[in-house]
């Protein structure tokens, strides 16, 4: 208890000078205690260009990464940070711990303390905006057309999440769902056994919502649906 209670005074203070960071919010953390930790934090900071201030200098490669990030920030604020970060550990020769994760620090508000996401193997992108005027029985039967699947395949979809449509994007997988039943009616000789989805996050979004779609896309349990490690910010 004593070392969650130190935590959560390191997550409001650096450095000796205080700095309040707000933590992002979730339910149900399927993570709630890392050990052999050091910490990083992204606070939100208006007197910087990009309202951003990064203190990564307590990180040591070998240990489980607990970074920190100031909810009201938004992804393109704070995934530049996140994945220097990252690259940093995963490029590094020596004292490497394969072993290793990177988690982002939340507040469980079911338990009143702390839970934890784990992002270690995500790979982000920046990218373009994704063509949202082609519908996904569309986007399916064009990747049949130009022979981007096999017989029997996980088709690989993109899922553009944005700050208008991010309360309803576990309906949407649901209707992706549905489809499969439709897959025949594409292609008679092709079986559809459900979709790799790349996740695509509109740069506006904030950090807790960010935070709030990861957590509700990991508490999906279908054989259908696989959540790929690329995610592409625009």
């Amino acid at each position: 208890m004593r070392y969650i209670y130190l935590l959560i005074i390191l997550t409001c203070f650096s450095c000796n000078n205080e700095r309040v960071l707000y933590l992002p919010e979730i339910e149900k953390a399927e993570v709630t205690e890392v050990l052999d930790v050091s910490p990083a934090y992204i606070f939100y900071d208006e007197t910087q260009a990009d309202s951003t201030l990064l203190n990564r200098k307590n990180l040591i490669i070998t240990t489980n990464w607990l970074v920190n990030v100031d909810k009201r920030l938004t992804l393109k604020q704070a995934i530049p940070h996140i994945k220097f970060m990252q690259d940093k550990k995963r490029n590094a020769e020596m004292h490497k711990n394969e072993d290793a994760k990177n988690y982002f620090t939340c507040n469980d508000t079911s338990i009143g303390n702390l839970g934890f996401l784990e992002f270690t193997d995500v790979f982000y992108e920046f990218s373009e905006p994704i063509d949202t005027s082609i519908n996904l029985q569309d986007l399916v039967a064009e990747k049949l057309k130009n022979n981007q699947a096999s017989t029997s395949t996980f088709l690989e979809i993109p899922l553009d999440i944005t700050n208008n449509n991010k309360d309803k994007i576990q309906q949407e997988l649901q209707s992706y769902i549905e489809l499969l039943a439709l897959s025949t009616s594409i292609s008679e000789d092709m079986v559809i056994n459900g979709y790799a989805i790349d996740l695509y996050f509109e740069g506006r979004m904030s950090f807790q919502d960010y935070i709030s779609v990861k957590s509700k896309l990991s508490k999906i349990k279908s054989d259908k649906i696989i959540i790929t490690n690329n995610e592409f910010i625009y």
